[in-house]
């Protein structure tokens, strides 16, 4: 097992203004998006190589029961994942691609 996920500014941004959508669209909503997120962060930390690779070494995950796609990168030196972004999969994809570091 490798260390918790560390999700960046921005995918922690993500996660905020979608459950601020959720729970505004239906009370309680919010709470299972965030259960559901929690969910894929647990199983990206125990066992982060089996999820395919979406562009170069960047993997995704997908969340259950909600149109949403973890981004992240297993970085081997500090044994973690480094979310990169929580992304609405309706979404342009050049939106995550932007976030990668160059």
């Amino acid at each position: 097992m490798t260390e918790p996920p560390l999700l960046l500014p921005e995918a922690k941004e993500d996660v905020a203004n979608a459950f601020l959508w959720y729970e505004h669209q239906t009370m309680g909503l919010g709470m299972e998006f965030m259960r559901c997120v929690e969910t894929a962060l647990l199983a990206i930390q125990r066992t982060p190589l089996i999820y395919p690779i979406a562009l170069d070494s960047y993997r995704r995950s997908l969340v259950r029961r909600f149109p949403f796609a973890i981004f992240f990168e297993f970085e081997a030196t500090l044994n973690c994942c480094v979310v990169y972004s929580v992304f609405h999969c309706s979404q342009d994809p050049d939106k995550w691609r932007s976030r990668l570091p160059t």
